[in-house]
């Protein structure tokens, strides 16, 4: 098995300067994303997106590029080993490609390889089931608490490592768990200021409000929609969960026709996927903490992933911008500038 050289990961490709143009580099990657597309000239070419645990940065490969065919025999969710010089495009890393060498399954076992190329939730994600566990058993309605954790039971496992959106926000292993027991703890600190909202009824939608995720999304290192993720959609296909479990727990008609309303209802726009506006106390509440939670992971991933010296990330389409990362000056920094 061939020994994996030395290589500059995502962080440190998107920390070096413009005036770095030209430089080589070498770096191991998930093929993350492989979109055909036109040009308007009628030339095929690529864009894609090249990823590590540390970050990932998208580019574009032309058909006349070298590594035009290895790239589509790669396919999405490959495992290369990149060759190229850096560039910038308005400022953005994107990089000229020279060379795109796919792994084989057998070099894929080189120890600490793949747990340097898949991103993780930076919390411990089995601290965060047994937390999510908490929430659940803080349903006092028996019935309510039972649709619950009849749900999780099914897709439990499946759950607890799915990413909770392909790009947009938490979007990397043990991402969906790590978004919703984010939205249960704010849940529960917001719902003593909501005296019209019933508290067992919100919790529980919160709580199941992206179970259908777990469906919709596949793969291991590459996140792709299945077929039933392209046909049907998280929001009906945790609808079908929700229903199925409280008729089999015997919820009330009034409560399980609140809690679907709320899965339903949760993307807040028919634009964003939601398959009607939220019309009751609980789906409004539940609609906004999610709103919440997913900008904020935005904002904490770009963060995280931002360099000691930048200022701005590049820009974030689920926030219309680019975020400001530069931490703020304290009062004794601030009088030596």
């Amino acid at each position: 098995m061939p020994e994996v050289i030395s290589t500059l990961i995502v962080r440190e490709l998107k920390a070096l300067e413009p005036g770095s143009n030209g430089r080589p580099f070498t770096s191991l990657l998930v093929l993350k994303k492989l979109a055909a597309k036109t040009a308007s000239n009628g030339n095929p070419f690529y864009s894609l997106e090249l990823g590590d645990r540390s970050g990932s940065f998208s580019c574009t490969v032309f058909n006349d590029s070298p590594v035009f065919e290895a790239l589509k025999a790669a396919g999405e969710g490959a495992v290369v080993r990149i060759e190229g010089k850096v560039d910038f495009y308005q400022g953005r890393f994107s990089p000229r490609l020279a060379k795109a060498v796919a792994l084989a399954e057998g070099e894929l076992g080189v120890p600490g390889l793949l747990e340097n190329l898949i991103e993780t939730a930076p919390e411990n994600h089995e601290a965060l089931w047994t937390e999510f566990q908490t929430f659940i058993d803080s349903i006092k309605q028996d019935e309510l608490r039972m649709t619950v954790r009849g749900v999780c039971e099914e897709i439990g496992e499946t759950f607890r490592w799915s990413p909770a959106a392909i790009a947009m926000h938490h979007a990397y292993r043990h991402g969906l768990l790590e978004h919703t027991t984010h939205m249960a703890r704010a849940c529960k600190a917001l719902l003593p200021l909501y005296t019209e909202v019933d508290p067992d009824l919100a919790m529980a939608g919160v709580l199941l409000h992206d179970t259908g995720k777990a469906i919709e999304y596949e793969g291991t290192l590459a996140t792709r929609r299945s077929r039933r993720g392209i046909l049907q959609g998280h929001v009906v296909l945790g609808y079908q969960l929700a229903r199925k479990h409280g008729i089999k727990a015997r919820l009330d008609p009034e409560r399980l026709e609140r809690l679907e309303h709320i899965i339903l209802s949760h993307q807040g726009e028919p634009e964003w996927g939601a398959a009607v506006y939220a019309a009751t106390p609980e789906a409004v509440f539940v609609s906004m903490i999610d709103n919440l939670d997913a900008k904020m992971g935005m904002v904490q991933r770009a963060l995280r992933q931002a360099g000691e010296t930048d200022e701005f990330s590049e820009r974030l389409p689920g926030l219309s911008s680019p975020l400001l990362t530069r931490k703020i000056s304290s009062p004794e920094q601030q009088e030596l500038l």
